[in-house]
């Protein structure tokens, strides 16, 4: 549990925080396959209603509340992420002081 442990989470954060970054600009490929599966199911509803010349807003909100679920969703890993880099910090400290502390001086 050491110096590459805490890397690996700094670059597991780096990428959550592009695709959260991708998410709020509306951009699909952070998106589950399940969510874009929905993304695209409101797309249609929205195109048929179009087609049928009523209102898209049913579509719209869906596509939106999709959007902001991913964006929670990714919030969540995020902040789990930071929490196991402050984990792991803090145990490699305590580590530390106790070699330290077992020493000759």
């Amino acid at each position: 549990m050491g110096n590459s442990d805490i890397r690996r989470l700094d670059r597991e954060i780096r990428a959550t925080t592009k695709k959260l970054e991708a998410v709020r600009r509306g951009e699909w490929w952070p998106l589950t396959s399940r969510e874009r599966l929905s993304m695209t199911r409101a797309m249609a509803q929205g195109a048929r209603s179009v087609h049928r010349g009523r209102s898209t807003t049913g579509a719209e909100n869906r596509m939106d509340s999709i959007g902001s679920a991913a964006e929670m969703r990714l919030n969540a890993e995020l902040t789990a992420l930071h929490g196991e880099r402050q984990r792991l910090i803090t145990e490699a400290a305590r580590d530390k002081a106790k070699r330290k502390s077992s020493g000759w001086f």
